[in-house]
């Protein structure tokens, strides 16, 4: 008579998908060894700001710091780094824009400074500060995704 591994609780415990091979893991990681984790998107769990693992734990510890790993299943965040990646986006994607409508209503109206302190400043704090962790975590989450590392020198013969 074969004994049966107790099931984990967590709804990903019926999913029956192939294990992640080579993502990255912390180092005492040992409840990965024994589970099977399905592929998740990236989009799914970033922009939610989940484990991009096992999609429930938290990836964040506060407004834009990542967690030191993620209390479902343990997975290291050490392996993150999205760097200045969501300030740029959110740079490109909604400063641009916002200062673009705000030099627009200097050009046209010409109004006193304080209109554009009033409206001006708000609008692209408005803008500008949401869509940060959002990103931050599509970032995390991609790194996770498609096993992103730092980069190496091959030294030794290669053949391209």
């Amino acid at each position: 008579m074969t004994r049966r591994r107790p099931q984990k609780s967590g709804r990903l415990d019926g999913l029956s998908t192939a294990l992640l091979q080579g993502a990255p893991r912390g180092k005492d990681d040992d409840v990965a060894n024994e589970r099977v984790w399905p592929r998740l998107e990236p989009w799914s769990t970033g922009l939610r700001g989940r484990c991009p693992r096992c999609g429930e734990g938290k990836l964040f510890s506060s407004f834009l710091t990542i967690a030191e790993r993620c209390d479902v299943c343990g997975l290291d965040y050490s392996f993150a780094d999205p760097a200045d990646g969501p300030a740029f986006f959110v740079m490109c994607f909604t400063c641009v824009p916002a200062i673009l409508v705000a030099v627009w209503i200097q050009v046209a109206y010409e109004p006193p400074l304080w209109v554009h302190v009033v409206v001006s400043v708000p609008i692209m704090v408005l803008f500008c500060v949401p869509p940060l962790r959002p990103l931050k975590g599509w970032l995390v989450a991609s790194q996770y995704y498609h096993k992103a590392g730092e980069g190496r020198i091959v030294t030794g013969d290669y053949e391209a």
